[in-house]
């Protein structure tokens, strides 16, 4: 069973945005919904259904569950899965596009990759923000927060695919209003101290 592209687009917004947060919670999401047959995975992304695939998606997602929770090294964490977690977001939204034009296939992979870099970006910011906080308590509900709207996005993504990609598309123009916000706070800051020392 093929998707309608209408349906695969939406689905492809949510877990690229899912992807962005947590990719090994999105892949052993995807892997086991199409195990399970939940969801009709494109002949692309069989790969994803393997038990092998399923396993280490888990156990990276195990991982990335305890090593997301420890204040200053989830920086270090979030920013080497730049180079992780965009790619393969990318990847995803290029193989789930197999039966497009190459140009629509292309065009999937890199709003993939977008949308992805849009939700990783926003989390690195919000960690950034949180991790000097002296408590551990507002890192750790953020990192439960954001693996579970990545569970929660790619399983929704398979029964409402426009609602997932409607929650996803408000999130990533809410994120790009807060870089916007950050942005300009940080040249208003700068212009003050460039005021300041002249």
């Amino acid at each position: 069973m093929t998707l309608p592209p209408d349906e695969l687009v939406a689905l492809l917004i949510a877990v690229s945005f899912a992807a962005g947060l947590n990719v090994y919670a999105t892949v052993a999401t995807l892997g086991l919904l199409g195990h399970t047959r939940w969801l009709a995975l494109p002949a692309s992304l069989h790969l994803l259904t393997d038990w092998w695939v399923i396993a280490a998606a888990g156990a990276l997602f195990a991982v990335e569950l305890f090593a997301d929770k420890v204040p200053a090294f989830d920086l270090v964490w979030n920013a080497l899965h730049t180079f992780i977690r965009v790619p393969v977001a990318a990847l995803l939204a290029y193989r789930a596009a197999a039966t497009l034009s190459p140009g629509e296939q292309l065009a999937a992979a890199l709003a993939g990759g977008l949308i992805a870099l849009i939700a990783h970006g926003s989390k690195t910011a919000a960690r950034a923000a949180v991790t000097p906080s002296p408590e551990p308590v507002s890192n750790i509900a953020l990192s439960i927060g954001e693996d579970a709207l990545a569970v929660f996005l790619t399983w929704l993504s398979v029964w409402k695919p426009y609602v997932a990609a409607g929650i996803a598309a408000v999130l990533v123009l809410i994120a790009l209003l807060l870089v916007r916000c950050i942005w300009q706070a940080i040249k208003r800051l700068f212009h003050r101290r460039i005021q300041l020392a002249g």
